[in-house]
């Protein structure tokens, strides 16, 4: 399974490549903060697939990486291969902003 850590997509960012961002957090925890990106909470995730695209990049994310990485495996299971997993998740990510400034 591919992953990205969050200075790799930072960098990206920062260069226009930014790839489609999908959170699969419950509607509190993105509330509380998010990085952007498409909303489909882990339980609405095979309803919704029709809204992932298959042609483009896209890197799921979560607040440690693992419930992202499980959406990998369940969307693999039907047919994307175009998905990268956020190493680390928003924890990862809080620290590397704590380190940065």
């Amino acid at each position: 399974m591919d992953k990205l850590t969050p200075n790799e997509l930072r960098k990206r960012i920062k260069q226009n490549n930014a790839p489609v961002l999908i959170d699969v957090r419950e509607e509190q925890e993105r509330a509380a903060y998010n990085i952007g990106g498409m909303h489909i909470p882990m339980g609405e995730l095979i309803a919704r697939m029709s809204e992932i695209p298959k042609d483009k990049e896209v890197i799921l994310y979560c607040e440690k990486g693992i419930r992202s990485v499980i959406a990998i495996q369940r969307l693999q299971a039907s047919g994307y291969y175009n998905l990268i997993n956020l190493a680390g998740g928003m924890k990862a990510w809080k620290e590397g902003e704590d380190r940065s400034s």
